[in-house]
């Protein structure tokens, strides 16, 4: 289940900003009061939802979080993801953030979504083919290959 992102799942979103696993092609874990400060502000509307986290269905469990943010272009929006370690593999990843585009499509009105990730970073690149995105570019950025996807409505 995908639900908006409150200030009360701050201190799952710590756990994921801090494991080491997931941040391993995302710059590495964050700072405790870095991700704090970051998520204190996620207040949303319904016109401006841009944060959701992933809860289980069956155990009411913290998965993970997909965001869709200004890409650094500045020009497009990024759809982002992560999971905890625990739940990757299981197709819930694709499940969560396909709700999300839909969502993104239908309800913000966008046009198309962008995602970027590491070219070292298989599982996410499988995972956003899948999802249908199609390769847009490569390019050296944080000091890795990175590639862009993009997905139209």
């Amino acid at each position: 289940m995908i639900q908006p992102t409150h200030s009360s799942d701050i201190d799952n979103i710590v756990r994921l900003y801090t494991d080491e696993r997931v941040r391993q092609y995302l710059g590495g874990p964050r700072h405790v009061d870095d991700v704090k400060n970051r998520f204190k502000e996620v207040v949303q509307t319904e016109e401006e939802m841009s944060h959701w986290t992933v809860i289980s269905n069956e155990t009411n469990e913290f998965l993970g979080l997909v965001t869709i943010d200004k890409h650094h272009s500045g020009k497009d929006y990024e759809i982002s993801f992560q999971f905890l370690p625990k739940w990757w593999g299981q197709g819930l990843a694709k499940e969560a953030v396909n709700a999300v585009i839909s969502y993104s499509f239908t309800h913000l009105k966008r046009s198309h979504l962008m995602a970027e990730t590491q070219s070292a970073n298989t599982r996410s690149r499988n995972l956003l083919e899948r999802l249908g995105m199609t390769q847009v570019d490569r390019f050296t950025r944080f000091g890795a290959e990175q590639v862009l996807y993009k997905i139209e409505q």
